[in-house]
C-alpha cells in the first residue's frame, strides 16, 4: 500500500503514525495492499476554498475527502483510492474543545477521510451512528496498539526539526 503525505500547512505532523493509522485501517477494512492514498496537510484558507468549490460552504474545515477509483472493503479492488485534505489548524481548535491531542484529531479526521474515500457517509442517523461507530473502532485500536505517535503543533522558525 502507498500512502504519501504531503505537509503545505506550516505545522509539524507525525507522517509515520498517520501512514501507519492508514495502512492499519486498510488491513481491517480488507483493502487491497496495492491501494494508493494521497493525504495532503494544508492552511486554513486553501481548504476553505476547496470547501467553498466542493461543498458550497464558507470557511475552513477540517478535512476533505476527494475518491478517485471506486474502491470497497473487501472487494480486492485496486487503484487509487483517492485523495484527502486535512487542516491541522482546525483539528487543533476541534481537539482542545473536546479534551484530547491534535494528532488524535488528525488521526481520527485522517481514518474519517479514508472512510468517506470507501463510500461510508453520515448523512442519516443511522450512516452515522454505523460511520461513526467503525471510525473509533479503527482509531482506538489502532492508538491501543500503536506508540511513539508525537503531537502535531505550529512549525516555529527558532525550532530545528
Amino acid at each position: 500500500m502507498s500512502v504519501e503525505i504531503n505537509n503545505e500547512s506550516g505545522w509539524r505532523v507525525d507522517s509515520k503514525a498517520l501512514e501507519e493509522a492508514a495502512k492499519w485501517a486498510f488491513r481491517r477494512l480488507k483493502i487491497s495492499p496495492r491501494c494508493e492514498l494521497s493525504i495532503l496537510f494544508t492552511d486554513p484558507d486553501s481548504i476553505a476554498l476547496l470547501h467553498e468549490q466542493y461543498m458550497g460552504l464558507q470557511g475552513p474545515t477540517d478535512v476533505l475527502s476527494f475518491p478517485m477509483d471506486e474502491i470497497k472493503p473487501g472487494k480486492g479492488s485496486q487503484g487509487m483510492l483517492g485523495d484527502i485534505m486535512i487542516c491541522p489548524q482546525v483539528a487543533s481548535i476541534q481537539a482542545k474543545c473536546t479534551g484530547h491531542r491534535t494528532i488524535e484529531e488528525i488521526l481520527l479526521l485522517e481514518i474519517h477521510g479514508i472512510l468517506h474515500l470507501l463510500g461510508f457517509d453520515h448523512n442519516s442517523d443511522k450512516l452515522q451512528k454505523q460511520m461513526f461507530a467503525l471510525q473509533r473502532y479503527l482509531l482506538f485500536t489502532f492508538l491501543y496498539q500503536y506508540g511513539g505517535i508525537t503531537d502535531a503543533g505550529p512549525i516555529r522558525s527558532d525550532v530545528d526539526l
